[in-house]
């Protein structure tokens, strides 16, 4: 009787929490222009999963970004990429908001904030914490304005919902917020795929996409296949709103095998440790490759996703011999407009007339287990459960440069890659580093650490590595003036720093030799400095900056400026 009861206790509980209600006019929209979005929830973003809305903001920075409900300041972070500069506020009613590519906050939170940041000489705050007493905030006050900072494609705003006990983030749609939607998703193109050794698509063993035909208002369907033992498939779909030409991603997507729901998922919420699960929700090779993102409508094994529902073996389709099957995918949108596929299979055995190789290395990856090779010069660990299953692993080093696999397998778990470069001399140590080599033409810097006859660094990427020097020096050009000349009416200060090798690791300015905050934004690689940040003294300064690479390459810049303080 006890455990009956607690059985029917957790029950409720999970009904409960699965058909949560959500204040519908709790909240009111951050900014005060129609809502459109750049960017939906959920939507499929570079291994992880898109965690609110992104609001266009009519191309511009500066518009006013009020708070969404009354509540207090409870954290603020400014650094160079992800969000930016982001505000979050903390409500009553259990939830917080997040506003992120802020250009600036609100003036008695911008003021405390340019004073940490003086305080560290550090454009990059940290975390900061705050009691309920430090900035309280009323609904529909302006707490910051719209910008382009962090990790920003163009100017937007970056909105959130939290819980603020779980820190689980919630599509904000779910609390009122209207977007205008009437298109249905469109679907791009459909996967097909054996999932094990005995399946069978066409009389091949190996994945490929099937052709479907548009039929007008939402309805597509696809080339009859014939197949035996375990298939899965995968859709590239994408959705639009009203008056906005881009693409979002969409709300769910399911899949009927004769009439019956063999698979589901929506974007109502997930939390930021299983985002990174996206790799194994996507075909990722494929993406890897081809830029092509596929959601399977099966679940992977090693698949923790919360955002499933009403699975059927996964997924994944036991197709027998002569049966027919109907298969229909449907994506839909947040307001319910709907889209589908079907897809006629017939069950039909066949020896495979192309299969793919079996892979054999030397090097074989037991995912439960600590994994250490060796190859000439170059070094590779894998802690355990890097990988998500069992692998040959394509390990070889030729000419310098270290192979390790290919990109197209998804890691839970970085891994440490280190050279041996004992035989260097100190010089030269000093402008090598670990480079990713995947595109020839652009390599990456890796964060490269030193010993003396090693160097090492830790990636989540397979793919291919190899020691670079810089010997070349950051470059530093002054916009809008020239060295000794007046600039009274200027109310900032710009600088266009690059560099071709290593990359730019930090920078340090000063007018007459007191530091000064300066704003980089890498994506024109222009630094700003304010000048009502602090008030000048005299009509004569001496504006010094020095940049430096990742491997000690530096360059240094001193100008003159005459400016007379404009009260």
């Amino acid at each position: 009787m006890k455990k009956f009861l607690l059985s029917s206790i957790l029950l409720l509980h999970f009904i409960s929490f699965s058909q949560e209600k959500y204040p519908q006019d709790y909240f009111i929209k951050p900014l005060n222009i129609p809502i459109l979005l750049s960017g939906s929830f959920g939507e499929l973003r570079s291994n992880h999963f898109h965690a609110g809305l992104d609001i266009k903001t009519q191309g511009k920075e500066g518009l006013n970004v009020f708070a969404a409900a009354e509540g207090y300041v409870s954290r603020i972070k400014v650094q160079q990429y992800g969000y930016g500069k982001a505000i979050y506020i903390t409500h009553p009613n259990g939830y917080t908001t997040v506003y992120g590519h802020l250009s600036k906050f609100a003036d008695n939170i911008e003021k405390y904030v340019k004073s940490i940041q003086y305080k560290k000489e550090s454009y990059a705050t940290g975390n900061l914490y705050f009691k309920k007493d430090k900035f309280p905030i009323k609904k529909g006050e302006v707490i910051a304005f719209s910008g382009d900072t962090g990790g920003s494609g163009g100017p937007h705003l970056h909105y959130e919902i939290r819980n603020t006990a779980t820190e689980h983030v919630i599509n904000p749609l779910l609390f009122g917020l209207k977007v205008v939607d009437t298109k249905t998703p469109t679907f791009q193109s459909l996967k097909i795929y054996t999932l094990n050794s005995d399946a069978r698509i066409n009389q091949q063993r190996k994945s490929f996409q099937i052709p479907i035909k548009n039929i007008g208002k939402g309805k597509y369907v696809a080339d009859r296949v014939t197949a035996s033992g375990l298939i899965g498939f995968g859709a590239s779909v994408f959705d639009r709103f009203n008056n906005a030409p881009n693409k979002n991603g969409i709300f769910s997507l399911e899949m009927l095998v004769n009439g019956k729901r063999f698979y589901y998922h929506s974007v109502k919420t997930f939390s930021f440790s299983e985002s990174k699960l996206l790799n194994l929700h996507i075909d990722y090779g494929h993406y890897k490759k081809y830029k092509r993102r596929y959601q399977k409508t099966y679940k992977e094994t090693a698949n923790k996703l919360s955002t499933y529902k009403d699975l059927i073996n996964n997924g994944k389709i036991n197709i027998k011999q002569n049966l027919n099957y109907s298969v229909e995918i449907i994506a839909k949108d947040f307001e319910g407009n709907s889209s589908s596929i079907k897809i006629p299979v017939v069950g039909k055995e066949s020896n495979a007339i192309f299969s793919k190789p079996k892979d054999s290395t030397a090097f074989k990856i037991i995912a439960e287990n600590f994994n250490k090779f060796k190859q000439e010069n170059v070094t590779v660990a894998f802690p355990k459960k890097t990988f998500y299953k069992n692998l040959y692993l394509d390990f070889k080093v030729k000419n310098g440069i270290a192979k390790i696999h290919t990109p197209t397998i998804p890691l839970d778990k970085s891994f440490t890659l280190t050279f041996d470069v004992s035989k260097y001399t100190e010089d030269e140590k000093q402008q090598l580093y670990i480079a990713n080599i995947d595109n020839v033409k652009y390599p990456r810097y890796k964060f490269t650490r030193k010993k003396d006859s090693s160097f090492y660094t830790t990636t989540k990427t397979l793919g291919k590595y190899t020691l670079l020097s810089d010997k070349q020096k950051p470059k530093i050009k002054i916009l809008y003036f020239k060295d000794k000349q007046w600039i009274s009416n200027s109310k900032t200060l710009k600088v266009k720093i690059s560099d071709i090798g290593s990359g730019i690791k930090n920078y340090r300015a000063t007018i007459d030799g007191k530091w000064v905050l300066m704003q980089y934004n890498h994506k024109k690689r222009i630094l700003t400095y304010n000048f009502s940040d602090k008030k000048l003294v005299g009509s004569k300064h001496i504006f010094k900056l020095v940049v430096s690479d990742n491997v000690g390459n530096t360059k240094e810049l001193s100008t003159t400026f005459f400016k007379k303080q404009i009260n």
